[in-house]
């Protein structure tokens, strides 16, 4: 049985970076572990928390808006590293794990402060600002794909492929299969923006499968997430193309319409490419042309480079391109069965688990913390924490 540790997890306020700590906290908690997250006033508001998680919030500070800027950040990271640092002589935690955001700075800085082991977890493929900034201090980086961009020189060794954790739901649809498509059967495309929906998205979908052929266009549904100032107008473009659709400002049961999609149309998010690529459904993907680092341009990579996907930049995401792209992906046979297949490949349903197996051994939970009765169970264990630290290698 393995005694009872306490972790403190520390993530920025955004769902990219909240998700998988909220996932790993209960993990945590499910092996008799105590966690508690430090964030900010926006992460404390994110839903999806696990019961019993402890929630403290602290100052940050955002390094930027010039000198008076960065002194205010300066000013804001060491009130938070000082809150920190109480807080873990009261926690006594094993290990303290950072998911990127600023908010996750104070925390780790405190850790360091008190000789406690640290980690960091990274969802995109470019490593994030705050990682970087402390990647070379920690005692291991965990990283959701096998190549990532922006990772400071040394710190090869300490680096470990877990995934980037999805919710349970997600993962149980890996073992459902494909769904059945048939050259008459309805075919169903799933459109995605990411929290705040997008608005190209808006402009250029419902023309596009216009250009679809007739018999195509009687056979699809669509279900799209749209900004509010858009879901009047993409509405009246689907009616007016005569194409089934239903729009709506947030999809209420993600893995449940991921079950449903033959298809999925989407930005290029970490969160969205774990989640497509554990539950298997091909996509064509539009990378946020805004984002830091053009991370989602390198979020999409592995999946492209397996034929799970397509992407698109948004330079070029046009009516007439999009539809060639339905075309080649919606009509010839076997293409989306494929892609599927493909994108299933390269999924990692185990992220959470084998994350967790990381912090435990960083925080120094091993065989010094089983108990164990007679020496089979002492060769069994010993023999166990030998393939862990292999599959981490």
């Amino acid at each position: 049985m393995t005694i009872t540790r306490h972790y403190v997890l520390a993530a920025g306020g955004t769902g990219g970076h909240m998700m998988p700590a909220y996932a790993l906290a209960a993990e945590l908690m499910a092996r008799g572990h105590h966690a508690a997250l430090v964030t900010d006033d926006r992460g404390a508001r994110i839903p999806g928390a696990p019961e019993g998680l402890q929630v403290h919030v602290l100052p940050a500070g955002r390094l930027g808006g010039g000198p008076v800027g960065w002194v205010r950040a300066a000013l804001a990271i060491r009130k938070g590293r000082a809150m920190a640092i109480e807080l873990m002589r009261a926690f006594d935690p094993s290990a303290v794990i950072g998911f990127g955001g600023y908010p996750a700075l104070p925390a780790l800085l405190g850790a360091r402060a008190l000789r406690i082991p640290t980690l960091i977890h990274d969802q995109n493929a470019v490593l994030g600002r705050v990682n970087r900034l402390i990647a070379r201090r920690v005692d291991a980086i965990a990283t959701s794909y096998p190549d990532v961009a922006r990772m400071p020189r040394g710190c090869e060794g300490k680096v470990h492929l877990v995934g980037n954790p999805v919710r349970d739901a997600v993962v149980a649809l890996r073992t459902k299969g494909y769904p059945p498509l048939g050259s008459e059967s309805v075919f169903r495309l799933l459109v995605t923006g990411g929290s705040q929906g997008a608005s190209v998205f808006a402009d250029i979908i419902p023309d596009a499968l216009a250009m679809m052929p007739l018999a195509f266009r009687q056979r699809l549904q669509v279900t799209q997430q749209c900004r509010p100032e858009d879901i009047d107008r993409v509405r009246a473009a689907y009616a007016g193309h005569q194409i089934a659709a239903d729009v709506a400002t947030f999809i209420e049961d993600m893995p449940a319409k991921l079950d449903w999609a033959h298809l999925v149309i989407a930005r290029a998010g970490a969160s969205t490419i774990a989640e497509l690529t554990c539950a298997g459904r091909p996509a064509i993907l539009v990378p946020l042309p805004s984002a830091t680092d053009d991370h989602q341009t390198h979020n999409t990579r592995e999946m492209v480079a397996v034929g799970g996907a397509r992407s698109i930049p948004q330079s070029r995401f046009t009516v007439v391109e999009l539809a060639k792209q339905m075309q080649k992906l919606a009509l010839e046979p076997g293409a989306l069965e494929y892609a599927a297949t493909r994108a299933l490949g390269v999924g990692r349903p185990n992220a959470t688990r084998d994350l967790a197996d990381l912090v435990e051994r960083t925080g120094g939970a091993g065989l010094m913390d089983v108990i164990e009765v007679g020496s089979a169970a002492l060769a069994n264990a010993r023999a166990t924490q030998g393939g862990l630290a292999g599959a981490g290698a």
